[in-house]
């Protein structure tokens, strides 16, 4: 017979409230619950085994005004060295709340506004924007990511070329197109980190020193940030800290940080317990020690979404001029996340509870799980859950807005043939809920909440909103605009895509078959373009030995890249003028050449698709 074990203490009593008190039961019996559960360390340091994460490190800011702080795991994993709460951690994009602090510390000052033209401040920039006369670049825009620029290039973030005192003019030395204005500015949001390194630029320009050292000073110093800095720090060499945590990349393969062309937009170290005083300031009225720091209005602002299409229509969630809504478990805060060199981190404010987190790992591994731990967190916090919006009627014009979206724009103008093929979504109404179904990922369902507001399924305020805007219907979350785009337009760039990769598998396959019949000689149609097409495999072994912070510069596995895909599409096109030549002659005559010249059509289309889109020849130190 099965023996059962006697229910513990905390067991009984949550028996108890749920029959005699069923209402309040819930969150006693939650609390209950957490009290007889594992501590927080400990519920860390097995999330970090089962994800595959090296260590970490965290704060919390409680209602009256206590920072805890903690960690668990390694900070390095081939020494073995514990990670301890005093340890040093890369936030990066964690650091430009920290930034846009400084720059909002300047327009406290009188020193700059809000609505500063970008060109004003820096008039030997080559700004691309068309809409220059009604509505230039401001540095608002620039805080609020809302200025219309690209996000990053692959050069930018993938070089080892800078050093840390590079000027930061040269992440700008591109080409004209590198600063073009992809959407009226103001209007839709669009993360761009080069936005946030031409701030550094305005930092530099307004105060005549290096930005690191004006905010070190300026900022850090009289919010108590002793532990944090600007300046670049690494775990080796000259600029080695002994305090800093190394990072770590997928199966424990630790990376030093390197020094970047961007760096006011991801360079930031700091500690658990500076962090937290960081989230007390946000969430204050903007003084220290009773004097004025930044302007209360501007204090504000950090997260409220305005001006954009998105907010003018009604949906509150967005970013701000330092952080974003966030809306996850039934709990509505403002925060940030960050990527750096083998970290990953989080900070979230929620000023109405007086509470905060960050949270830093010292690995960056993208299969991991990094949300559990944010849950885990504000489980501790202890935050009252908010209630769902309620349902409500939507726009009777709402099934007018079903069809494909893509993004507009794109997060990366380079990789937008990339987005438009695999990153576009559907939009289906049923006359009760919208389904959102994208190409990759999860369907959502959108539950009307009045109008042509949404809220996803697993959100507790709208969350989506349907604009219409010069005639063009759009779909935004606040932080991701989606145009809908004709369904003939798809259905060409499907074809294409279609038949081009049908087309370069005929190659291979009946390439190499011939091949293997030793009936491929240098003067069959498939000769060039198959041995093309082999040629691409060539650079894999160089890229596989170089360090991938390297992607972006000139290297010999990148120049050959360059090369080979430049040629494929000559290839293709000889092999093309071969079947031309040999058109109609006897020894062609019922042989495979109808199906050669189809094929080399086929995939020749895509080829040079690709190179109108921008994407042949690969060349990664211009992407």
């Amino acid at each position: 017979m099965k023996a059962y074990p006697h229910p513990t203490w905390a067991a009984r009593a949550r028996t108890w409230l749920r029959r005699s008190f069923p209402l309040p039961a819930l969150l006693l019996c939650a609390t209950l619950a957490h009290a007889a559960g594992p501590t927080l360390e400990a519920e860390f340091a097995s999330g970090l085994k089962e994800e595959g994460l090296a260590g970490a490190v965290w704060s919390e800011v409680l209602p009256d005004g206590t920072v805890k702080v903690g960690a668990s795991g390694l900070r390095d994993a081939a020494k073995h060295m514990p990670m301890q709460a005093d340890t040093r951690v890369q936030v990066g994009s964690v650091g430009k709340v920290a930034l846009a602090l400084g720059v909002l510390r300047l327009i406290s000052e009188d020193r700059l506004t809000l609505d500063t033209p970008l060109q004003q401040v820096l008039p030997e920039l080559a700004l691309k924007n068309p809409w220059q006369a009604s509505d230039p670049v401001r540095i608002r825009h620039l805080l609020a990511h809302t200025s219309g620029l690209d996000n990053v290039r692959f050069w930018q973030a993938f070089s080892l070329n800078p050093a840390p005192d590079t000027p930061l003019a040269a992440a700008f030395d591109g080409g004209r197109n590198l600063l073009r204005v992809r959407a009226r500015p103001g209007s839709r949001y669009a993360y761009s980190n080069m936005g946030y390194g031409l701030l550094g630029m305005v930092i530099e320009k307004v105060t005549g020193q290096p930005y690191e050292r004006y905010l070190d000073a300026q900022l850090l110093q009289p919010l108590g940030m002793a532990d944090s800095t600007f300046a670049f720090v690494t775990q080796t060499g000259a600029h080695a800290d002994p305090h800093l945590a190394m990072g770590h990349f997928e199966h424990g393969v630790a990376q030093p940080a390197v020094p970047q062309y961007l760096r006011p937009a991801a360079q930031f170290t700091t500690t658990a317990a500076d962090m937290g005083k960081l989230a007390q300031f946000l969430m204050g009225d903007g003084k220290l020690q009773d004097k004025r720091f930044i302007d209360l209005a501007l204090m504000g602002a950090l997260s409220e979404p305005a001006g954009t299409d998105a907010a003018q229509a009604g949906l509150e969630t967005g970013h701000g001029l330092a952080l974003a809504a966030r809306d996850r478990h039934n709990v509505v805060g403002a925060c940030h996340p960050g990527t750096a060199v083998g970290f990953r981190a989080m900070l979230c404010i929620y000023p109405e509870q007086d509470s905060a987190f960050f949270v830093a790992f010292n690995t960056d591994a993208e299969q991991a799980d990094y949300e559990r731990f944010n849950r885990l967190l504000l489980r501790d916090l202890e935050l009252p859950l908010r209630a769902p919006a309620p349902h409500g009627t939507p726009a009777p014009t709402v099934e007018n807005w079903q069809g494909v979206y893509v993004p507009s724009p794109s997060p990366m103008a380079s990789m937008a043939w990339v987005d438009a093929v695999f990153g576009f979504t559907r939009l289906k109404w049923d006359g009760e809920s919208l389904f959102l179904i994208p190409f990759q990922g999860e369907p959502k369902e959108l539950e009307p909440v009045g109008g042509l507001l949404f809220r996803a399924s697993d959100r507790s305020t709208p969350s989506h909103v349907l604009m219409q805007e010069d005639g063009k219907h759009i779909l935004s979350d606040g932080l991701r605009s989606y145009e809908r785009v004709s369904m003939l337009r798809m259905l060409v760039l499907w074809g294409s895509l279609a038949l081009g990769v049908a087309g370069l598998l005929y190659v291979l396959l009946v390439g190499v078959w011939r091949a293997a019949l030793r009936s491929l000689g240098r003067g069959d149609h498939l000769f060039a373009p198959l041995l093309s097409l082999l040629s691409l495999l060539l650079p894999m072994p160089l890229f596989y030995f170089q360090s991938y912070l390297r992607l972006g510069d000139v290297t010999v596995a990148s120049v050959l890249l360059a090369t080979l895909t430049g040629a494929l599409p000559l290839a293709v096109a000889f092999g093309l003028a071969r079947c031309w030549r040999s058109r109609g002659t006897a020894a062609e005559a019922g042989s495979w050449a109808k199906w050669d010249w189809v094929a080399l059509l086929a995939a020749l289309q895509l080829l040079l698709v690709l190179a109108w889109w921008g994407l042949l020849p690969l060349r990664l130190w211009q992407l």
